[in-house]
């Protein structure tokens, strides 16, 4: 099935190059893997290359920077690794503080970057939920 139409909700709502770039990785890999999991791994895994995850949505990472955004992202198939849920973990600590703030997460101005990591992947959650049940 094309990837317009497997366009996951949080992809809807970012911009048409997200959208794309989700897209083009997607069809590629039903091309070679099929359809299925795999096809979307794929796609996602180009995705957190260039985007991130805040809210609901996905946006450009801080200052328009490429690569990989979490272990999992770094690594082929077979070594697994942690997924970074669309958080960039190699952003600034500052950035991540923006993000957080523009999220509403409450005792930001005291957190490590750790923290501002986690706060921000369960904000991400909370948002995405919220998005798709109303």
């Amino acid at each position: 099935m094309p990837g317009r139409q497997e366009l996951p909700s949080t992809l809807e709502r970012s911009s048409e190059d997200a959208q794309r770039t989700w897209i083009k990785a997607h069809d590629s890999a039903v091309e070679q893997y099929g359809e299925g999991e795999r096809a979307h791994r794929v796609a996602y895994g180009a995705l957190k290359h260039t985007y991130e995850k805040v809210g609901d949505h996905w946006e450009r990472k801080e200052g328009g920077r490429k690569g990989p955004s979490d272990p999992r992202s770094a690594r082929p198939r077979q070594q697994g690794g942690r997924s970074g849920e669309g958080v960039d973990e190699r952003a600034s600590k500052e950035h991540l503080y923006d993000v957080a703030r523009r999220l509403g997460v409450e005792g930001r101005s005291r957190m490590s970057k750790a923290e501002l990591l986690d706060a921000v992947r369960r904000a991400n959650r909370s948002r995405t939920r919220a998005s798709r049940s109303g």
